[in-house]
């Protein structure tokens, strides 16, 4: 395996290359869904595409598929040198770089794999809406393993160690509106001043408490009211909430909470206020089996000494929909220690591209574990 997967590193920098240059934001992924559709018929392979969506998926080896691989495939949006542009600025580019790399070299093992083996190239995680949408397709029904890869800052892991699990926080992002009552400036006792009921969320907001020994927060991120005149008591306002907790369980008693801000500020002021989920992203659930299975393939590749211990991050990531809706999923994700600078979803973020091989390598070998 090591001797194809060195020859495979030229044309992997080539493909990164092309998929960084061309970066799409989610749900308009067309022209990296035809690309990579087009890699892999051209080595051979089968690839499946949606009629109503960007992504794909492609089986290697016979039988149903019990073990997977999955990559997100979409861009951030954002302004890089004064000019808004799709920009990978996660590590998406990296990340279907190494399921291609991994789909190229199970190919070239295609007649001694045990079984077979699908491969997801997932749109729309930064929406975290990619996840659900495969889910609702029935891509991971047959699957009993899935495994996931993201890119690590060096506050995380330090350049060329490679931990067996990601354990990410959980995350909700609210937004809503307040419906007041406009009065003039005179005149306060008259109206329903929407700034002030939404000052009273953010206290309330500080005032939710949950277990201390998880780490979780809720805060108010955007918050717009009034016009133009500042003799008008303003009577609506819209804002946006984000919340954060380490677990699904304690990230479900912050959204108890919240409601319950919302209802209480409601009475007090005689307000009325909407309030809606944007984005809902759960919390790892990591199987102790995959990450074993993962833990071995890294020390197979790479050694015990470049081994991590499994990380903890507040950041979120679709992946883990996949077992929050099928629970029995086996599933763990590969924490790429690659040199990450400044950081991730900053617009000039960069990584060490030579990790990428070493990437294909433990995922191919975790694949073969799980098989």
């Amino acid at each position: 395996m090591n001797e194809v997967l060195q020859s495979l590193q030229p044309r992997l920098a080539g493909i990164f290359l092309h998929l960084h240059e061309h970066a799409e934001i989610s749900w308009q992924e067309q022209q990296t869904t035809q690309y990579i559709a087009n890699l892999l018929r051209e080595a051979n392979m089968e690839p499946q595409m949606f009629d109503d969506m960007t992504g794909l998926y492609v089986d290697i080896g016979k039988g149903v598929p019990r073990v997977g691989f999955r990559t997100d495939i979409d861009a951030l949006w954002q302004e890089v040198d004064g000019v808004f542009k799709a920009n990978h600025s996660c590590g998406h580019d990296g990340h279907m770089t190494m399921a291609i790399g991994t789909a190229l070299l199970l190919k070239d093992m295609e007649s001694t794999l045990s079984g077979a083996v699908r491969i997801l190239f997932q749109p729309a995680e930064e929406k975290a809406e990619g996840a659900r949408a495969l889910v609702e397709k029935g891509v991971i029904d047959d699957l009993e393993y899935l495994f996931g890869v993201h890119v690590r800052p060096l506050k995380e892991l330090q350049d060329g160690t490679y931990a067996p699990a990601l354990y990410h926080g959980a995350a909700k992002l609210f937004t809503g509106k307040i419906i007041g009552e406009e009065a003039h400036g005179a005149r306060p006792e008259l109206g329903i001043n929407a700034i002030e009921v939404g000052a009273a969320i953010v206290e309330g907001l500080q005032k939710i408490w949950t277990d201390p020994n998880v780490s979780a927060s809720a805060k108010m991120t955007q918050f717009n009211a009034g016009g133009t005149s500042a003799n008008i008591i303003p009577g609506k306002a819209t804002f946006s909430i984000d919340a954060r907790a380490q677990t699904n369980e304690v990230m479900h008693a912050l959204t108890e909470g919240i409601e319950r801000v919302k209802a209480s500020v409601e009475a007090m002021y005689c307000a009325k206020i909407e309030l809606q989920v944007d984005a809902h992203i759960v919390a790892a659930l990591v199987n102790d089996e995959a990450l074993e299975h993962m833990r071995a393939a890294i020390i197979d590749v790479v050694g015990e000494v470049a081994c991590a211990s499994p990380v903890v991050t507040p950041g979120g990531e679709d992946f883990h929909f996949y077992t929050y809706e099928k629970t029995e999923l086996k599933a763990t994700m590969l924490g790429l220690g690659c040199g990450v600078t400044p950081g991730l979803h900053h617009p000039k973020m960069t990584f060490n591209r030579e990790r990428l091989i070493t990437g294909v390598g433990i995922i191919t070998r975790a694949i073969l574990r799980a098989l």
